[in-house]
């Protein structure tokens, strides 16, 4: 990758169908949205598209004016003339989304947007134009054009083909080979519109909604394995014309009720009480969303950034659950590095942020190693991968949270990306091995005190969420729960005679970490700024305590842009990667009466890609223009690997390469302590 020559003003953005620069409008953000989905997903080149391409249509009165086609698609490699138009495409911005619940509109509400998409679709004078979409970025049309003797007829459908005509992947039972891998873009918006659907057509809260899309998401990826499995039909399909009729939509809701019994049988994760409430229009229409994707067949970062935009939005808590963003996640696991061998713990997972990094650092260590780092699988590959994750998760991986909604939503995940829920346990980790929630007993046999090798976790801060607890501090008395003081006359740091009855929560977890690790395991934790650099007597004596117990692998402080963005928390964080000390190690520090000098890697990052608000933000040159960069994309689609050279504008994020100044500095610097 290079940076290009040129560079970027301000209000411009590099349009994916010709490379060149083009004005930024909410508009244009829609088109650059489609013309990718086109291409990932549908397999539609590029040089087959073509943007403002003007169309003569008849007008009221029948007068002839000419309209430019948004996207106009034509035959594959041939002549971009009007004789060989097959799919038109009508953009228009993305709502503003408000205080309002947002919508998802049926075909009938839409009628005045259809009457302009079949007007540039054109009457039976022009049969070629078979296909129609019009799209705001939230709704998407689909429409087929039949021209009989009664001249051209518009039929609603929730999908069209693929490049090569073949057949609707929506709109027929078959097998996985049907179906089509998703796209990042394409794919986020399908979960959003499946869960915008239900939380404003069927009224339902953001979180009730959220929990029945995934019922629907759950009967999607197990109808697959067992399809796989058994060589049989899939069953969560909708025919063409089944969305749009009654008897239709009740065929629909009768598969998807049957493969949902077939659910809770199957795993322990529901029970009895799941139930599937919706609507047989909500049920038709995330069965049109969903069933078109192989998602076992779709890249595993794909379906970890598409689940994590939706439950970013639907399941932030108030009790210190702040999601951590994914540079601050994807910094931690290339420091820690957890290899395929080694067991990998965040006692605090929320929606397993760090799990999913976990199973995508695997996944790229071994695309390495087989030398197709920088290709794209296919499918026998990609499924031979998620079965090794699987493998990995079931013996390796493990989550803990205590919260039962996001242990569930955390095996959900896990389940999207490696076929199988995954191990995340419902308990009080602060309490662990003590407690009475119901995956205390499993998690003690499986992760015992002292049995990880990587532990790494975003827990749970603020003040207003103390421990206070008896039973719980008692288990960390000889550690950080220890009344520290100040002498007055030396001005060191002693512990004074009386027991700590509170203390915040991200305190009590530095000292879990390291007591949950073997000697020489591996920690991350993010924790609020002031644990590391207050001067008060107890962040201090909390910060003796680490010297004395773990080696400082490396210590990164985050700006406040990197949560407030994803979990409006203004409050600067810092990384902090620790090694445990082996007591032989804390035994001689302690006869030689000094702690060992050593490096540590120290950063500050000021940039991580976005603003306060979220924007993205660039890198600019001195007079301000933005700078672009080559990157080469590499896309299979279908059996067919392509390699295109692309210009984009070069986001300025320090978090990438900070994880490639590590890796640098441990190339000088081996770590400390006992080796891997």
């Amino acid at each position: 990758m290079s940076n290009a020559a040129t560079s970027l003003g301000d209000g411009e953005l590099i349009d994916i169908i010709t490379n060149s620069p083009v004005k930024d409008t909410p508009k244009e953000q829609v088109r650059q949205w489609v013309a990718r989905a086109l291409w990932h997903e549908y397999g539609i080149r590029f040089a087959d598209m073509e943007r403002d391409f003007p169309l003569a249509v008849h007008s009221e009165g029948g007068r002839r004016r000419t309209k430019k086609l948004d996207i106009a698609i034509f035959e594959p490699d041939a002549e971009h003339s009007l004789k060989n138009l097959h799919r038109v495409v009508v953009c228009k911005p993305e709502p503003k989304s408000g205080r309002a619940v947002t919508k998802i509109r049926t075909f009938e509400q839409a009628n005045k947007d259809l009457d302009e998409l079949k007007e540039l679709m054109g009457s039976e004078e022009m049969p070629q134009i078979r296909y129609g979409l019009w799209t705001n970025g939230l709704d998407l049309f689909f429409l087929r054009k039949e021209v009989t003797r009664m001249g051209a007829q518009f039929e609603p459908r929730s999908d069209w083909p693929m490049a090569d005509d073949s057949a609707l992947s929506r709109s027929l039972a078959g097998t996985l080979a049907t179906l089509r891998r998703g796209e990042a873009g394409k794919l986020k918006t399908a979960f959003r519109r499946c869960h915008n659907y239900v939380h404003g057509n069927e009224g339902m809260p953001k979180d009730a909604a959220f929990w029945q899309f995934l019922y629907l998401l759950f009967c999607k990826m197990h109808d697959e394995r067992t399809s796989r499995a058994s060589r049989t039909p899939l069953r969560l399909f909708a025919h063409p014309d089944e969305p749009f009729t009654a008897e239709g939509r009740r065929r629909i809701r009768e598969r998807v009720l049957e493969l949902f019994d077939e659910v809770k049988q199957t795993y322990a994760l529901f029970t009895v009480r799941d139930e599937i409430s919706l609507s047989d229009h909500a049920l038709a229409f995330i069965v049109g969303e969903l069933a078109p994707y192989n998602l076992s067949g779709t890249d595993i970062d794909v379906k970890g950034l598409a689940y994590q935009e939706l439950v970013g939005t639907n399941l932030r808590g108030d009790r210190g659950q702040y999601f951590t963003p994914q540079g601050a996640v994807n910094l931690m696991v290339s420091i820690l590095d957890p290899q395929e061998h080694e067991t990998v713990l965040d006692p605090a997972c929320g929606t397993g942020g760090f799990l999913r990094a976990t199973l995508q650092h695997l996944l790229k260590q071994w695309k390495e190693a087989e030398g197709t780092a920088k290709l794209p699988d296919d499918l026998d590959a990609l499924l031979e991968h998620q079965n090794r994750l699987r493998e990995y998760a079931d013996q390796h991986l493990f989550g803990a949270d205590f919260d039962p909604f996001l242990v569930r939503a955390t095996r959900m995940s896990t389940m999207l990306m490696t076929g199988a829920p995954g191990k995340v346990f419902h308990m009080d980790s602060l309490a662990f091995p003590h407690g009475h929630l119901s995956g205390v007993a499993e998690a003690e046999r499986e992760i015992p005190l002292g049995s990880v090798d990587v532990f790494m976790s975003n827990p749970p801060f603020g003040t207003d969420i103390k421990i206070e607890e008896t039973e719980t501090l008692d288990m960390y008395r000889a550690g950080v729960a220890r009344s520290f003081v100040r002498d007055k006359t030396s001005g060191d740091v002693i512990v004074a005679d009386r027991p700590v009855t509170a203390l915040a929560p991200e305190q009590l977890f530095i000292e879990r970490s390291v007591q949950w690790v073997k000697e020489g395991g591996r920690i991350g934790l993010v924790l609020p700024n002031g644990i590391l650099s207050n001067p008060g007597p107890v962040d201090e004596g909390i910060r003796e305590w680490i010297l004395e117990n773990c080696w400082v692998l490396a210590s990164i402080e985050l700006p406040v842009e990197t949560f407030i963005a994803d979990a409006n928390v203004n409050i600067l964080t810092t990384v902090l990667c620790l090694k445990k000390k082996t007591q032989d190690e804390i035994n001689t520090e302690a006869l030689n009466g000094r702690l060992t000098d050593y490096p540590v890697f120290m950063a500050v990052a000021e940039k991580v890609g976005k603003d306060r608000r979220g924007k993205a933000v660039h890198k600019r040159r001195p007079d301000g223009e933005v700078i672009l960069e080559t990157i080469e994309e590499v896309e299979r689609v279908g059996d067919e690997i392509r390699t295109v050279p692309r210009i984009r504008e070069a986001v300025d994020d320090d978090l990438p390469l900070i994880a490639e100044a590590y890796q640098r500095f441990r190339a000088v610097h081996p770590e400390p302590g006992l080796p891997r």
